[in-house]
């Protein structure tokens, strides 16, 4: 009687696989910042693929290679008591207890706040064409916390002056222009829930925070934003917005079920979970914008009527006046009825079929590094296109 061996996964074995991925990708992190010029594509794959950087130490050497700012130090001093904006940043960096590691000691933490003061204050200084946004401390606390004063305060000029940019005029229409891409994206997904968004009236309100703060004010875990950060600066500036429209697919179920009324549904969008399946969604938002770039939805964003800050004026009045979508939900309901008849299974949170991992990837990087050249195609807001063409990735 011949015995069968039966092999089986074990924690032991799993915890194997993971550091040997883990030891594989920094070796290659580290041959990607040797060779010279230093492969930027690669860094660019590095930071898109499963797990990003790793580590804040590897971050310090690829984040400054993703946006091209040599190490240099910055010596001048802000001088705070004549900058328009120091009462108001000195408020928001006050308030920025929370973006602090639990635990830190308070001198530490209060020492680092003067730093984010001075970063901020010295980047404001030094373009007096921005114009600081609340929100944008949650930023640069991010950058000092990874990078330290020095180093971050040369990344986050880079990052205002182009990533940032729009976010910085002295109104909001850039900005409201960039979150015209939510719905489209949503509807090119999942009709029904973009939709019933447009029955509510909810507008793109909601994901404002995400957007000018990268996520950094609504998450709570530092590793997931670090995660998130590593992301976004190897791609293009729109991807957070592209992230922003996963996240509310990935929600698909609790959307539909929520009343059709525009508080109900703002209330449940902004409340963000911190329980995200971030590779997952990381994944899905490079699908996305892969399948649908922002070419193919600028004119779609540009014409669409913006309701972000339209309706919120009257958030109060329009609330009161929603009744819940019969409609909707009936059509929902033979839906999931017809499907359940059907024997299929249900509705995917994100239904994308996008290219291989490693196809998706690669042309992630790519898609970065030829940004300049198609900038007119893109037909996004000029100046959040300015990064592409000063990064000098063709050395």
């Amino acid at each position: 009687m011949k015995s069968s061996v039966s092999v089986c996964t074990t924690p032991l074995n799993g915890r194997h696989d993971r550091d040997s991925r883990r030891n594989r990708k920094v070796a290659d992190i580290t041959n990607a910042l040797s060779v010279s010029p230093v492969d930027v594509a690669a860094l660019r794959r590095m930071a898109i693929s499963e797990g990003g950087l790793l580590t804040d130490e590897i971050r310090c050497q690829v984040w400054p290679r993703l946006l091209n700012v040599p190490s240099h130090v910055l010596e001048q001093e802000p001088e705070r008591e004549n900058n328009k904006d120091y009462n108001q940043v000195l408020l928001d960096v006050q308030r920025s207890l929370r973006r602090f590691p639990p635990g830190m000691p308070d001198e530490q933490r209060e020492g680092l706040q003067e730093e984010l003061t001075d970063i901020i204050l010295r980047v404001l200084k030094n373009n007096p064409q921005l114009h600081y946004y609340q929100g944008y401390h949650d930023i640069v606390v991010t950058f000092l916390l990874v990078l330290g004063e020095r180093l971050a305060t040369a990344l986050v000029e880079k990052l205002s002056t182009h990533h940032l940019r729009d976010f910085m005029d002295p109104t909001m229409d850039n900005t409201k222009h960039i979150l015209n891409y939510l719905m489209p994206i949503i509807e090119r997904v999942n009709p029904e829930v973009h939709d019933f968004m447009q029955q509510a009236e909810v507008g793109t309100i909601f994901a404002l925070s995400w957007l000018i703060t990268w996520f950094g004010h609504v998450l709570s875990d530092f590793r997931h934003v670090v995660r998130l950060y590593d992301f976004f600066l190897a791609c293009h500036p729109l991807m957070p917005i592209y992230f922003a429209a996963v996240i509310v697919l990935y929600r698909e179920e609790e959307v539909l079920e929520c009343e059709c009324d525009m508080a109900m549904v703002h209330h449940l969008l902004s409340q963000i979970p911190q329980d995200l399946p971030y590779e997952t969604l990381i994944s899905r938002a490079g699908d996305l914008f892969v399948q649908f770039p922002p070419s193919e939805l600028a004119r779609e964003a540009a014409t669409q009527e913006s309701t972000a800050a339209s309706t919120f004026t009257d958030f109060g009045l329009a609330s009161t006046q929603q009744r819940p979508d019969s409609v909707l939900r009936r059509r929902r309901r033979q839906k999931q009825a017809a499907l359940e008849s059907s024997g299929a299974a249900g509705p995917s949170a994100v239904a994308v079929a996008g290219p291989s991992v490693a196809r998706r990837f690669v042309r992630l990087a790519v898609m970065g590094l030829t940004v300049a050249l198609g900038a007119a195609a893109f037909a996004v807001v000029n100046t959040a296109l300015e990064w592409a063409p000063k990064l000098d990735l063709f050395p």
